[in-house]
């Protein structure tokens, strides 16, 4: 053979393999991006998160005010409003619809887990980026959430940004130039994550920053924060919705640092509590199938890394610290608060797991399988939980999902017992999160099942073709959020408060005080429809009202009222 040919066939013996690799990584993060959004609109929007939020951004959407939040009409100062603007953008592009509601999170859930590949790869190494891909993608906690509507995954990519931003930034061989870019980034990033949460935005990475230089005893990384073009960047992003807010609302800047911040940190006036140990079940279960490899990761974190001046594991270790312990403090509390956490416990993972033994890897498949075992136990089982708003039949239904979520968890637990034993830990750890990734959405599509009683969907289908565009829909001594996004339109709350009191109080005519009140205004009508408890419906029935009932189940009946009921009167 001419050496020529010789050369040229070494030279293909290189390159065919990576191109391989690359095509193969591609092939997984385009499968995970299948099965990853595919499952959004299947699932209906569910009470209180799911429907708050997807009512706000339908109705920025349908009144073209996009400064001012309302919920079913009523001013709405808890939160800020990027997460509206992303699904309210999302709605008028795809229309009204679980799809287009669910896909911010969705998106920034995977986005999440493609940050933490690519700051691992460059932090450490490119088979540490593809473990912890594999980490945060296959994290429960993290894939539960970005199939779910709330606010938190949103948090969470900003806060990942601003992280991950960080770190590249605070490398010791990172250019001056490369770290002012890193910096201001991760600047932006945080104006991202006070305008979709509030000041945790800031809180949480100024606080870790500033406990890993207390540990660390050094300043080196506040003097490479950029603080003037940093600062002034964040502010010419995150200031102008305040202010236009403010200017607009009188009584929105008392409400939403004072009420929403401290007054919800520091007192229970949120009635949401939780004791110390609070999130100690949630982190345990959240970072299935990971979740026994906490103890080396705490110690690997903990651990100096050999010539190198900023620490980023260390940094890793102090932040998911510092988020556990300041919401483990709180005296609000909700499961995911904590989710900012576990990005950053992922690239931990992505970092110990290049240098793990894959054999050894094996002994870690235990805590998942058992998991998985134990969801195929309990799923026959579930109808004996059944109270008097969740019955039997609802749970039954719910049981394949969860039976399938159980076996999908032990076959991949099977698969990477063998992968492990052949020293492969790549494929495994991807085998493992492959497994979990399908456990977690055949659980909430089994969840789907309880979506009945717990979302208007249902309710929707029945009353929209018997309602006409001008007629009054009440909810009687209860709210379903989902409601006013279903049949998109507000309803009129009777005797109902909540997290309505600040709205009510500047609008009190929008909505009735009392339920006696509501039947003398139901009387004088000549067409409308109302949702109200069962109980309710007893005591208004038993009193002569006079009520359709067009929906029933267990938390809820239906009726409407018509034109011909009034000679009745």
């Amino acid at each position: 053979m001419p050496p020529a040919a010789v050369r040229f066939s070494h030279s293909d013996e290189r390159v065919h393999p990576e191109r391989q690799r690359r095509w193969g990584a591609w092939a997984a993060w385009l499968a995970l991006a299948v099965v990853w959004f595919t499952p959004l609109g299947h699932r209906a929007l569910v009470n209180p998160d799911e429907g708050r939020y997807a009512t706000i951004a339908l109705g920025m959407l349908r009144s073209g005010n996009w400064i001012t939040p309302h919920l079913n009409g009523f001013l709405y100062f808890e939160k800020p409003p990027f997460g509206y603007w992303m699904a309210a953008a999302a709605m008028g592009l795809l229309g009204a619809s679980e799809f287009a509601a669910r896909l911010w999170p969705a998106a920034c859930g995977f986005a999440t887990a493609a940050l933490v590949a690519f700051t691992a790869r460059r932090l450490w190494s490119e088979p540490a980026g593809s473990f912890a891909a594999a980490s945060a993608a296959g994290c429960i906690w993290i894939v539960a959430n970005a199939h779910f509507l709330s606010l938190d995954m949103g948090l969470t990519f900003f806060l990942t940004l601003a992280l991950c931003a960080f770190l590249l930034a605070q490398r010791d061989d990172t250019s001056s130039l490369q770290q002012r870019r890193w910096m201001l980034a991760a600047w932006a990033a945080m104006a991202g994550a006070v305008l979709t949460k509030g000041l945790v935005g800031v809180l949480v990475p100024g606080a870790a920053l500033l406990v890993y230089c207390a540990w660390s005893r050094t300043l080196v990384p506040l003097r490479r924060m950029h603080w003037i073009a940093g600062s002034a960047l964040f502010l010419a992003l995150a200031a102008p919705w305040f202010v236009v807010v403010s200017l607009r609302n009188p009584g929105f800047a008392d409400f939403f640092f004072v009420h929403e911040h401290f007054q919800r940190y520091l007192t229970d006036q949120a009635r949401r509590p939780g004791a110390v140990w609070y999130f100690v079940p949630l982190l345990l279960a959240g970072f299935l199938p990971w979740t026994t490899m906490l103890p080396s990761l705490v110690r690997f974190g903990a651990a100096r890394e050999p010539k190198r001046g900023f620490q980023p594991r260390r940094f890793l270790l102090v932040y998911a610290a510092f988020v556990f312990v300041f919401f483990s403090a709180s005296r609000s509390k909700l499961p995911s608060y904590i989710l900012p956490m576990f990005p950053a416990l992922a690239l931990l993972a992505g970092a110990w797991l290049e240098k793990a033994d894959p054999r050894r890897l094996r002994v870690h498949l235990a805590m998942p399988a058992v998991a998985g075992l134990a969801l195929m136990a309990v799923a026959p089982l579930l109808p004996h939980f059944a109270t008097r708003d969740t019955p039997p039949e609802v749970l039954e239904a719910m049981a394949p999902g969860f039976a399938a979520a159980g076996a999908f968890v032990i076959a991949a637990a099977t698969i990477a017992y063998r992968v492990f034993g052949q020293g492969r830990a790549l494929a495994g750890v991807v085998v493992l999160a492959a497994g979990t990734v399908l456990a977690t959405l055949a659980a909430l599509d089994g969840h789907d099942e309880h979506a009945s009683i717990k979302s208007s969907r249902d309710v929707g289908a029945v009353l929209r073709p018997l309602l006409s565009a001008d007629e009054p829909v009440f909810a009687v001594a209860m709210y379903d959020q989902t409601l006013p996004f279903y049949l998109d339109r507000n309803v009129t709350l009777v005797a109902y408060t909540d997290e309505f009191a600040f709205g009510q109080g500047r609008d009190p005519a929008r909505w009735i005080p009392t339920v006696a009140e509501f039947a003398q205004r139901w009387k004088a009508l000549d067409d409308g429809a109302a949702m109200m408890r069962p109980d309710t419906w007893s005591s208004l029935s038993a009193s002569g009202l006079p009520m359709h009932v067009v929906f029933r189940d267990a938390r809820r009946v239906v009726v409407v009222r018509r034109a011909a009921d009034s000679s009745a009167l």
